[in-house]
């Protein structure tokens, strides 16, 4: 969702570099890719605040999910980079594994899990995910855009 520019916030913004973390792939690493971006937000914040205090809170729960799903599916390392848009937050989270993410039914008598797919597409404004090329290493980029 799109929202009209907060005075010269959008443009500050731009002021905020990106942020890109590389982790191991172990599951301690989703706390670490957590933590970097609470720091992203933290700068981010003082430049340009969110719109609601929701948007802090989806952004976080969308990292875990995707850093989760790279712990789990895709063995060995993940990079995470944060860059903020004109609107939003653009999360890329890049994996070994090449197939894409794919919803799963939900079944709360075995456990849970199954939602993670469906909360990535229910609270970014868009989603997709680029396969490597052969040669061009392993893995996939799932791109997610939240709004701030």
């Amino acid at each position: 969702m799109a929202t009209e520019p907060r005075g010269n916030d959008a443009l500050s913004a731009w002021a905020i570099p990106s942020r890109t973390a590389r982790f191991a792939g172990e599951p301690q690493d989703v706390t670490g890719a957590r933590l970097a971006t609470e720091e992203f937000l933290h700068e981010l914040a003082r430049t340009v605040p969110p719109t609601a205090p929701e948007c802090w809170h989806d952004i976080v729960l969308i990292v875990t999910e995707l850093a989760a799903n790279a712990v789990q599916y895709a063995p060995g390392p993940f990079e995470l980079c944060l860059r903020p848009t004109f609107d939003g937050v653009h999360v890329t989270l890049h994996d070994t594994n090449s197939t894409p993410p794919s919803p799963r039914p939900f079944h709360p008598d075995s456990g849970g899990g199954g939602i993670g797919w469906y909360l990535v597409h229910t609270l970014c404004s868009q989603v997709s995910v680029v396969a490597n090329e052969a040669g061009q290493g392993e893995g996939k980029d799932v791109h997610v855009f939240l709004p701030w």
